[in-house]
């Protein structure tokens, strides 16, 4: 049977759609079919928001977060404070961080973590950036908040490692018990670093 060029066009959107992180076929039917009884107005804000988010937002300079002008919103904030770096995989840790309010210093976005299954080393990431930074003296403290996995800890200690000779302390995220969690569903890792990571009262 002839394929129409409706059809080539929906199954052009559903491949794209279904190349998408999270987005199974089902999914990317949904949001397909969505779109065909969405009004062309509709369809045209969807395509001018991803064509200005591509040609409008790149990566900031100086921490390699996200920006839309010359260095991004954190890197221009006077207010921030300066003597603190905060190292993150990726641009959405950086959002995550934010949203707790609780950390109001600098960041530096890795792009990635250390995987040599992946074939990525230090060289595939933002440490020489990171390392130029420190060598001003006026960052005091950096905070490796990279992921609790392997390539996250082999992240961090490299980056001990690497930071150590330029006199810069450097701290880890604790991590440990969920709030609302259950000493006995815990498993062994978690509960011996929120041992590990006790604080007085």
């Amino acid at each position: 049977m002839k394929t129409t060029n409706d059809g080539r066009a929906l199954q052009r959107l559903l491949d794209e759609l279904g190349r998408l992180p999270g987005i199974g076929p089902k999914s990317a039917q949904r949001i397909a079919y969505y779109l065909l009884e969405a009004d062309d107005e509709q369809a045209r804000r969807l395509a001018h928001a991803i064509l200005d988010l591509k040609q409008q937002v790149h990566f900031c300079p100086v921490c390699f977060n996200y920006a839309t002008r010359d260095t991004c919103d954190i890197c221009s904030d006077g207010s921030r404070d300066r003597s603190t770096i905060c190292v993150v995989s990726e641009p959405r840790d950086v959002q995550a961080i934010e949203r707790t309010g609780a950390y109001h210093g600098l960041y530096h976005v890795l792009g990635g973590v250390i995987s040599p299954m992946d074939k990525i080393g230090p060289d595939q990431l933002h440490v020489r950036e990171l390392i130029s930074r420190l060598r001003d003296g006026d960052v005091k403290e950096v905070i490796l908040a990279t992921n609790p996995n392997v390539e996250g800890e082999t992240t961090a200690t490299y980056l001990a490692r690497t930071i150590a000779p330029l006199g810069v302390a450097t701290s880890r995220l604790a991590s440990g018990l969920p709030v609302g969690g259950d000493l006995e569903y815990a498993d062994e890792v978690t509960l011996g670093r929120a041992i590990e990571a006790r604080r007085v009262l």
